[in-house]
């Protein structure tokens, strides 16, 4: 009898979760409504990795498999994750609730790339430094996120993101001004 209520026990405990790679550490950790004290709002999480999956899938324009692989997890999880996502948005945006990114079982590169878009050098700072002001080579203030070893070489999409890039490179194909 004990040996039977144990394997239902064991048959009824989920899977544990594989942790998920991510390449992007937001700047911005909450969103919120405008003019409304956070005090009054509902908040929502979203996991980091939900994060990523919006990133890849809906700004990157990558397909579900290609986005699945860089994230090294299967394309029916991404397309959970990035399901789920999408829902936490449209209840914050319809419902105006509270945005905040935090947690997830993720793996994060150690370091973030940044190209200086006057001079082209490229640097990199650890993921929990933040932002950095300048190009530390010109000091140009106009830097971007590098794309350098966030892709993967074999990667499609649709590239249907927010148009321009800081650096002037577009995500369509034909040029939009």
């Amino acid at each position: 009898m004990l040996i039977t209520i144990f394997s239902l026990y064991l048959c009824a405990m989920p899977r544990p979760t594989k942790c998920r790679r991510i390449f992007y550490s937001p700047d911005f950790f909450f969103f919120k409504p405008a003019g409304v004290p956070g005090k009054n709002l509902e908040r929502v999480n979203m996991t980091l990795d939900e994060f990523e999956a919006v990133r890849l899938a809906d700004l990157e324009g990558l397909y579900q498999e290609d986005s699945a692989k860089q994230m090294n997890i299967s394309r029916q999880t991404f397309g959970n994750i990035v399901t789920s996502a999408h829902k936490k948005i449209a209840d914050c945006i319809i419902n105006g609730k509270i945005l905040k990114l935090e947690g997830g079982t993720i793996n994060m590169p150690e370091e973030k790339n940044f190209t200086c878009c006057k001079c082209n050098h490229e640097w990199s700072v650890k993921f929990e430094t933040g932002r950095p002001e300048m190009c530390p080579s010109c000091r140009c203030t106009n830097i971007c996120r590098a794309e350098a070893g966030k892709e993967l070489p074999d990667a499609k999409g649709r590239k249907r993101g927010f148009g321009q890039r800081c650096c002037g490179k577009n995500f369509n194909n034909n040029n939009q001004s």
